[in-house]
């Protein structure tokens, strides 16, 4: 059976966010079967509490925001890249702040708590979004143009492609292709940083956006080169970020979809678009679990890492 699962015990992590450049503490804490991925902001009165969903994204301007229960918590897409990519189903996080702790601008440190914190396989089979026919996003038109898209596919994977007019991405790979099956999230994306630009950093900021962002935890870049002293982690690490922000974009469902995702020049406000194209469309999708290692597609055995 492939089981649902949560972490073994509480672990816990403080920084800044990114965009408020506000102190934050978060703790990640158990959670049993069919709990889901609840956020409580615990510097709240009351039951500030709710179950991530892709109808609670309120803002995507630079990041993902979910607001319920009178709480709004930005910035969740590294930490729900990094329950998807470990396959952490269920789990409270405590939060006493509006944004997620930026850390390193990957999903990388995450990746490394929830692993510190030991992964748990609960006894209730995981719960699949499984993509029934092709759903597609289409937006702007010209430079502007962009789309993202789900087909049916008995696996999980992503494909996506960038274009920017700078002469860093000229030596950058615009485009890449991962099966989760086959291809390890934590080695291929996990590690890579959000990025962004010195000229937007003024307008930005006065727009209450990007006050806490530092060479520590983005990739800044000015008129010509990459500015950080340690340079890139991967060589095409501008295309795996926009895949794992696109990971943990479409995670807010809390269930891992089974079917291909593919995506040109997409964002957090058009993947969470098809997020909900999808699972508004009842015909576009069904749920599939497996309770047996005889009725597990080959492609599924390897999806995610062992328990820890």
């Amino acid at each position: 059976m492939i089981g649902q699962r949560t972490v073994k015990t509480a672990v816990r992590a403080a920084g800044v966010g990114l965009h408020t450049g506000a102190r934050v503490n978060l703790t990640l804490r158990p959670a049993p079967a069919e709990t889901g991925i609840v956020i409580r902001r615990i510097d709240l009165p009351g039951q500030a509490d709710f179950i991530v969903a892709p109808e609670r994204v309120t803002d995507t301007r630079l990041c993902s925001a979910l607001e319920g229960n009178g709480a709004k918590v930005a910035t969740v897409e590294h930490l729900m890249s990094a329950l998807a990519g470990l396959g952490v189903d269920n789990v409270f996080i405590d939060i006493d702040g509006p944004e997620v702790p930026i850390l390193d601008g990957s999903a990388a440190p995450w990746v490394y708590l929830l692993q510190t914190a030991g992964i748990e396989t609960l006894d209730a089979p995981k719960r699949f979004i499984r993509v029934l026919k092709t759903v597609r996003i289409e937006e702007g038109s010209g430079d502007g143009f962009k789309w993202a898209q789900f087909a049916p596919h008995e696996g999980c994977t992503l494909s996506f492609s960038i274009d920017f007019d700078h002469p860093v991405f000229r030596q950058s790979a615009k485009e890449m292709h991962i099966d989760l099956s086959r291809q390890s999230y934590v080695t291929e994306v996990s590690r890579a940083r959000t990025f962004g630009f010195m000229n937007e950093v003024e307008y930005l900021r006065s727009h209450g956006l990007a006050l806490g962002g530092t060479l520590d935890n983005a990739i800044v870049m000015d008129e010509f080169r990459v500015l950080n002293s340690d340079g890139l982690r991967y060589a095409d690490e501008f295309v795996k970020h926009k895949v794992l922000d696109a990971v943990g974009d479409l995670y807010l469902t809390g269930h891992p979809i089974l079917g291909a995702f593919s995506a040109y020049k997409s964002g957090h406000g058009l993947n969470n678009r098809l997020l909900r194209a999808l699972t508004e469309d009842a015909s576009a999708w069904e749920w599939a679990t497996f309770d047996s290692a005889a009725k597990t597609p080959q492609a599924l055995r390897n999806l995610y890492p062992q328990a820890v």
